[in-house]
């Protein structure tokens, strides 16, 4: 039968399909419209189980914040290939995606595979978008914080992204500067009391082995070690790091110069490179 080139067009607008695929599926459907839309989101089922097992490390991270300014979410859309990455369209589908979370605030990644999404289920586009990409797409990370202020930062190309909340409202730019350091610094913690007993006790046991290895009595392990784990803590925890755009102060005196009072209260980092 004949199939008309604006139904194509149409089909195509809006399953995002390839152009021979849209004509093909109105053809088995002939030219029922709603039954071509399902034999396109059959089609894409049936490929993403036969790219279960692939690896999809490549993809986009982004994160956002509500209109209010206290809630920021950040999600990671995984695909195959940088290529697709880069995909306009993948990129806009990640941020529909995100715009759901920031609207819905759901507990945890299920929960938000679970939301509406134009009818259907998040987790089903996403697997319909498997079949019409031709690549593994996987929604793998979902993470939130609510506080007075957040900040949300993305670095170029949307590898990397970071979310930052603070306790009172605070200056664009500022909460910027600190989203970015996080970015680029790579804090384990805000401060040391949120660094976890494990990491305090390997990062003990490393510096008093280096120690002994270079030579140091014995006796002075334990105290050589403790002003190892400070550095550590100055090095790697948000607050207490040299401020990247003026080494004279770490991030906690660049936050007090605005207010005292002022102080980050919630951190999140995702690299899809780290």
């Amino acid at each position: 039968m004949s199939i008309k080139a604006a139904d194509v067009a149409k089909l195509r607008k809006a399953m995002g399909a390839g152009m021979m695929d849209c004509k093909n599926a109105l053809v088995e459907a002939e030219g029922d419209f709603d039954k071509a839309v399902e034999i396109i989101r059959k089609k894409g089922m049936a490929i993403a189980n036969k790219r279960a097992d692939r690896e999809a490390s490549e993809g986009v991270v982004l994160a956002k914040v509500s209109e209010n300014g206290k809630l920021g979410a950040m999600i990671t859309l995984n695909c195959e290939t940088d290529f697709v990455a880069k995909n306009e369209s993948f990129v806009a589908f990640a941020g529909k995606i995100l715009d759901i979370a920031i609207a819905n605030n759901p507990a945890d990644l299920e929960a938000l595979k679970a939301l509406d999404l134009e009818g259907r289920k998040i987790e089903e586009h996403v697997s319909e978008q498997t079949g019409i990409i031709g690549e593994k797409i996987d929604l793998s990370y979902f993470g939130k914080i609510e506080a007075e202020a957040a900040v949300a930062y993305i670095h170029a190309g949307n590898k990397l992204a970071t979310l930052i909340g603070f306790n009172q409202a605070i200056d664009a730019q500022m909460g910027r500067d600190v989203a970015m350091q996080a970015a680029a610094m790579a804090p384990v913690a805000i401060d040391k009391d949120g660094v976890s007993e494990d990491v305090v006790a390997k990062e003990l046991d490393i510096a008093k082995e280096k120690a002994r290895l270079e030579g140091k009595p014995e006796q002075m392990l334990d105290k050589i070690a403790q002003g190892r784990l400070a550095k550590f803590f100055k090095e790697s925890t948000l607050l207490n790091q040299d401020f990247v755009k003026d080494g004279k102060m770490s991030v906690k005196q660049y936050l007090a110069s605005a207010d005292k009072d002022l102080t980050a209260t919630a951190m999140m980092r995702y690299s899809l490179n780290a």
